[in-house]
């Protein structure tokens, strides 16, 4: 079953999306081949023109590279791209929210540490995302 593809945003940047976390996950690595527009068109039910919008937003950020008459690969140096934004993506909608209310709630430094400790223990692993990622 192919992943969900909604209407929370432009189904070109799911399209992006998709493939930037097979590339994070490393189920697409760097220098590898990516599906052709046809085939995430065909696979997702889209039109091929919204794929190939959805893969040239990846071409335009350096993320894919075309090779002439071959199709569509992962640029080298595009993980660690991609780490670098989510990153700092993450840092502004989460961290800097969590540490801006724990400061109103007087919780100190120390056990904000402990209660990410503690999620952490509790969190479902991880492992789930490559295999929604493969399913591209």
């Amino acid at each position: 079953m192919p992943p969900v593809i909604d209407d929370s945003k432009p189904i070109f940047l799911q399209i992006a999306e998709l493939i930037e976390n097979g590339i994070v996950d490393g189920t697409m690595p760097e220098e590898s081949q990516v599906p052709s527009t046809n085939e995430f068109a065909a696979f997702h039910r889209i039109n091929p023109a919204t794929a190939a919008k959805g893969v040239n937003v990846l071409v335009d950020s350096g993320i894919l590279y075309k090779r002439r008459g071959i199709g569509m690969f992962v640029a080298t140096g595009a993980r660690a791209q991609l780490i670098a934004r989510r990153t700092e993506e993450f840092f502004e909608q989460y961290v800097r929210p969590l540490t801006v209310e724990a400061r109103k709630l007087g919780i100190s430094a120390e056990q904000l540490n402990h209660m990410i400790e503690r999620g952490a223990r509790l969190a479902p692993d991880a492992g789930n995302d490559k295999e929604r990622s493969a399913a591209l």
